[in-house]
């Protein structure tokens, strides 16, 4: 089944739809949550076959059911937008919280959104900062922009504009649009030489060490 498995995710990435369905399908059907998985994408971006948001949430669902991460993010997705199901915060929030859980950082990053905008959930800064920081950690260059802003207000965290200018030195790096502007004109302004010197040391250090133990 492994290489049934390898075999269509090589004509799927040669852009071979057809032939990556002919090997996905009959994995799904015995049950494999990669392939199920697969077929969702393939539903949901109309790749290969009619474009079917009911079908992508079927094997959505039946993936994320057997715990496939990146399947879960994706039915919490189809929640949250309302595709193929009525719009759903609750639901979003709960297969986001499952992927989140597994490290996915994109849906780390989108319950942190969940959390500050109070959509499924009442609203928590602090858990917010929580799931963001875990995001940013990975590298996740918008949870890195969103918690420098955190860290800037005092929202969720307590208000710290090294730590702020740190992140969002970090977020500039990985091309999220605006850091530098909301570095240098919302941060530093309020900063003395000092504080700026030990937020690009605290910067410098975090990429060095692939983004773990960030900050003082």
């Amino acid at each position: 089944m492994s290489q049934d498995y390898d075999r269509a995710l090589l004509a799927y990435s040669r852009g071979d739809f057809e032939a990556a369905f002919a090997e996905f399908y009959p994995l799904a059907e015995l049950g494999d949550m990669r392939a199920q998985a697969a077929l969702g994408e393939m539903y949901r971006k109309g790749n290969g076959v009619s474009q079917d948001y009911a079908e992508a949430f079927h094997w959505y669902q039946m993936a994320a059911e057997q715990g496939e991460m990146s399947a879960q993010f994706d039915l919490g997705a189809l929640y949250y937008e309302g595709q193929a199901v009525p719009q759903d915060y609750s639901q979003a929030l709960h297969w986001y919280q499952q992927a989140a859980e597994q490290g996915n950082s994109i849906a780390q990053f989108y319950l942190g959104g969940m959390y500050i905008l109070g959509r499924g959930v009442s609203k928590n800064p602090a858990e917010a900062a929580r799931w963001l920081r875990l995001a940013a950690e990975q590298g996740h260059m918008n949870a890195q922009g969103l918690l420098s802003s955190m860290y800037l207000t005092g929202d969720g965290v307590p208000q710290d504009y090294v730590i702020a200018h740190m992140w969002s030195n970090l977020a500039a790096a990985g091309g999220f649009p605006d850091a530098a502007a909301q570095r240098d004109t919302l941060i530093a302004v309020k900063m003395t030489p000092a504080q700026i010197a030990e937020a690009q040391a605290l910067a410098s250090k975090c990429l060095a060490q692939d983004y773990k133990n960030c900050g003082r």
